[in-house]
């Protein structure tokens, strides 16, 4: 696939579902606040049902529908539609809590608004509508997911969080092979937000005589976090250096 092929994608999928798009960033907005101001748990079993519906729009109207073109289009999908299956029966079995504990309230709200930002990035590099990144689009869903589960991470599923993390991962050739320094902004924040949610469930569930114990595993994942965040560092000072 050329990178003519994976924008010409992307431009028929905004120029078509634009309004579709604008639907559900407001009810996205309009969900969150409500999981902020009134939790109830009608609010948290709505928004697991949103996150279920955004993930299979993902799924099919981007790669099955305007990603056609894209080769491996039918197994992003799946990948997709497994995240839409999962928040359905998390939604079945409220395993994720949404309750807030106010330790990472900064970093979670900058990752919320992250998904804005993409079609602010695509506009400083010059591109115009419908040819850019949007706020529906696989990476922005990504970092909005796991700023949602960041502002709420009393009890979050692990799963969900170790998906996205290998999307990330998965998707960071894209930067150099189409062009696409956006996605820097999901390898950027995954390197923190993987510490966080880590140390947190290991401070929660591990027992201070684990072997190795806690101190230990707090440092392996440092050292984990620590290479990760080398690396896209230089990754991103390479493409900020490509562009300015």
């Amino acid at each position: 696939m050329t990178s003519e092929v994976f924008w010409q994608t992307i431009a028929d999928y905004n120029r078509v579902t634009w309004p579709v798009q604008a639907l559900l960033i407001a009810a996205g907005a309009l969900l969150t606040r409500r999981l902020y101001r009134r939790p109830t748990p009608g609010t948290k079993v709505a928004m697991k049902l949103y996150l279920a519906l955004l993930n299979a729009w993902i799924a099919v109207a981007y790669y099955l529908v305007a990603c056609d073109a894209r080769a491996y289009n039918g197994v992003m999908a799946l990948f997709w539609g497994v995240m839409a299956a999962v928040w359905i029966y998390d939604a079945a079995v409220g395993y994720t809590s949404f309750e807030r504990t106010r330790r990472h309230d900064r970093f979670a709200f900058v990752l919320l608004a992250m998904p804005f930002v993409y079609p602010l990035l695509s506009l400083l590099r010059g591109l115009e509508f419908p040819m850019m990144t949007s706020p529906v689009m696989p990476c922005s869903v990504a970092v909005f997911t796991i700023g949602l589960l960041l502002a709420f991470p009393k009890r979050v599923n692990l799963f969900v969080i170790l998906f996205l993390c290998h999307w990330a991962l998965v998707g960071f050739p894209k930067i150099y092979f189409f062009g696409i320094p956006e996605d820097l902004l999901l390898s950027g924040a995954l390197v923190p937000a993987l510490y966080l949610f880590f140390k947190e469930y290991i401070d929660v569930n591990f027992r201070s005589d684990t072997k190795p114990d806690l101190r230990v595993m707090n440092l392996l994942l440092l050292a984990v976090c620590t290479a990760l965040g080398v690396f896209f560092t230089a990754t991103i000072w390479q493409q900020l250096s490509a562009l300015f």
